[in-house]
């Protein structure tokens, strides 16, 4: 039996970037499936009484650090958005939108990009939608979409889905019932997803 690795994320964090640029990889190599699973994590903050990190002085300083530092570490370009904190209930619409109409594969490496590599608004629509239509998006459609029932339903479901799982941040990732948050326990996501911890 193929196993899954299930990603929950939201663009608004840092450590969900850093994540993502290796849960590709990381089922590849254990021969398992992928399903990303965008959440709201302001949804999540309220439903379980947590509260970013970067809401926290000394957290915020720490991460100044630790972020580059597992940039580095993976090999992939990062820098701190100055525009943070971005509210991402229309960018998580978005992600839901893109994977029901099948558009996930360019919405999603765009956004992240913007957000975690360029340090774009994406608080502007404007500039959310220069960087729809930078790859490749129809962004007027993406706007109109973001408003649709289907979209807020299938976001709204995952959120209340991830609470009712346990989930309290991003990213958090499960196999199976074990469920792993952050970005420094993806050893052990590989590891649960080759049957290596029971």
């Amino acid at each position: 039996m193929t196993r899954t690795l299930e990603f929950y994320y939201d663009y608004g964090s840092p450590y969900s970037y850093l994540a993502d640029t290796q849960v590709e990889a990381i089922a590849k190599h254990a021969g398992a499936a992928l399903a990303r699973k965008p959440m709201l994590l302001g949804g999540i903050f309220k439903a379980t009484g947590n509260a970013s990190p970067m809401t926290v002085e000394q957290k915020s300083k720490w991460s100044a650090f630790d972020l580059p530092m597992w940039a580095r570490h993976y090999g992939v370009p990062f820098q701190r958005n100055p525009f943070f904190p971005v509210n991402t209930l229309a960018l998580m619409r978005g992600a839901a939108a893109a994977q029901i109409d099948g558009l996930f594969e360019r919405y999603h490496p765009a956004i992240y990009r913007a957000m975690w590599v360029d340090g774009r608004n994406l608080n502007d629509i404007a500039e959310v939608a220069a960087v729809l239509t930078a790859a490749g998006l129809d962004a007027a459609r993406f706007g109109s979409r973001i408003q649709d029932r289907d979209v807020k339903d299938r976001l709204k479901a995952t959120t209340d889905e991830a609470v009712a799982r346990g989930v309290f941040g991003a990213p958090t990732s499960f196999v199976g019932d074990m469920m792993f948050f952050g970005n420094d326990r993806l050893p052990f996501v590989e590891m649960a997803l080759k049957g290596e911890l029971k």
